[in-house]
């Protein structure tokens, strides 16, 4: 295989996302591609990195979760992956003639410009001009990091230490002949398996694989391209029978996701508490509280939400089938961290738009607020 993606992460995010996307590409559509991880932080790669090494970069993703009603449970290997190398070692890289695309997850703190320092986007921009000096094509950035406008942010900060060193040539490189998409990234990934299953696993496999990642089966990327630019052409995901959508316009995707599954959280997650209930699968499997969050959802949240009523419907649908899956054990008290922040960045917005709309406020979504006041008001007290 050629090494055509560059990979900033060696998480189990993005090995149960992007690169199970990868093995779908080889396996599918004929891609043929490699994938070489750069571990971002660290002098010394971590025990993960190292274990994935050992394993000459060879591991399974385990998607189980709930899809139509029925209980699914799917080993797959992952075998695209090269190793993991460290970040010192990244320039050693921009001369792999085959190497098209850099994908990233540093965290949300990974892509910023702080001028005289290493960061992730100075460690692109030494990539970027090595690469030039070798008279190599420009390369595609598909950042994955949870920021609004990703791609964007990457590209504003590589240009700026472009501008500290008065590299001009580099600048005309990333604006001509690089191309840089912001996303949207969508699945629950749990990490590694509990114990029990783990050793089900093993007895499947005939094997330890210490580097299995479990997952969700749901997964939906977006990728905003620039006008004029098929990205599917060079990348097949769609082909992979992947679940994404190519846009110039990311936005109201973002809003969908925000809404219907942030903001649904942040609505029950007192509520919830109050009831004893400890996790989202459990507020689901209740009768009575899963018809108050079916009314959160379609009655309050839907009209909210500027797309077609088929799309939102399906996208509604497939989020309580997340919330319900018995895997997944999300937490309602990690949810809870930081309420007040995520109820103004999630729930107002859909509080303001629903009350301009109908002229009055969302009921349901109000007792959540009055909840989480109610709990605010106790710790207080």
């Amino acid at each position: 295989m050629k090494t055509k993606v560059l990979q900033f992460g060696e998480g189990n995010f993005l090995r149960c996302f992007i690169d199970w996307m990868v093995q779908k590409m080889n396996d599918k559509a004929g891609f043929d591609g490699a994938v070489q991880i750069i571990q971002p932080i660290g002098d010394e790669l971590s025990v993960p990195s190292k274990i994935l090494n050992d394993r000459g970069g060879k591991y399974h993703t385990c998607l189980r979760g709930v899809i139509g009603g029925n209980t699914v449970e799917e080993i797959e290997t992952i075998e695209c992956v090269k190793g993991v190398d460290l970040w010192t070692n990244t320039e050693k890289y921009a001369t792999e003639a085959d190497l098209r695309f850099v994908f990233s997850n540093t965290t949300e703190a990974g892509i910023q410009y702080v001028a005289g320092e290493n960061t992730f986007p100075a460690k692109v921009a030494k990539f970027l001009k090595a690469r030039l000096a070798a008279g190599l094509p420009g390369l595609v950035f598909i950042p994955c990091e949870l920021i609004e406008h990703n791609g964007d942010k990457l590209k504003e900060c590589v240009l700026k230490y472009a501008a500290d060193w008065s590299d001009e040539a580099l600048a005309r490189y990333v604006e001509k002949d690089c191309v840089f998409c912001s996303t949207l990234v969508d699945r629950i990934v749990a990490g590694r398996p509990d114990p029990e299953s783990a050793e089900r696993y093993a007895a499947q496999l005939g094997e330890r694989d210490e580097a299995l990642v479990c997952g969700e089966p749901f997964h939906f990327f977006v990728i905003e391209t620039p006008a004029g630019f098929d990205l599917e052409k060079e990348l097949p995901l769609q082909a992979a029978g992947v679940n994404v959508v190519y846009t110039p316009d990311m936005q109201p995707y973002r809003t969908r996701k925000v809404r219907f599954l942030n903001a649904t959280h942040t609505t029950i997650v007192y509520l919830g508490l109050e009831k004893g209930f400890t996790e989202v699968a459990q507020c689901i499997g209740d009768k009575e509280f899963n018809a108050f969050v079916r009314k959160v959802i379609f009655e309050e949240i839907f009209p909210t939400v500027n797309l077609p009523d088929d799309e939102k419907t399906e996208y509604a649908e497939s989020v309580l089938e997340r919330f319900a899956n018995p895997f997944a054990h999300h937490q309602l008290k990690s949810i809870a961290l930081n309420t007040v922040a995520k109820w103004k960045t999630r729930c107002l917005p859909v509080v303001c738009d629903y009350a301009a709309k109908f002229g009055k406020l969302p009921e349901n979504m109000m007792q959540g607020y009055e909840a989480m006041a109610r709990h605010y008001d106790s710790v207080s007290n």
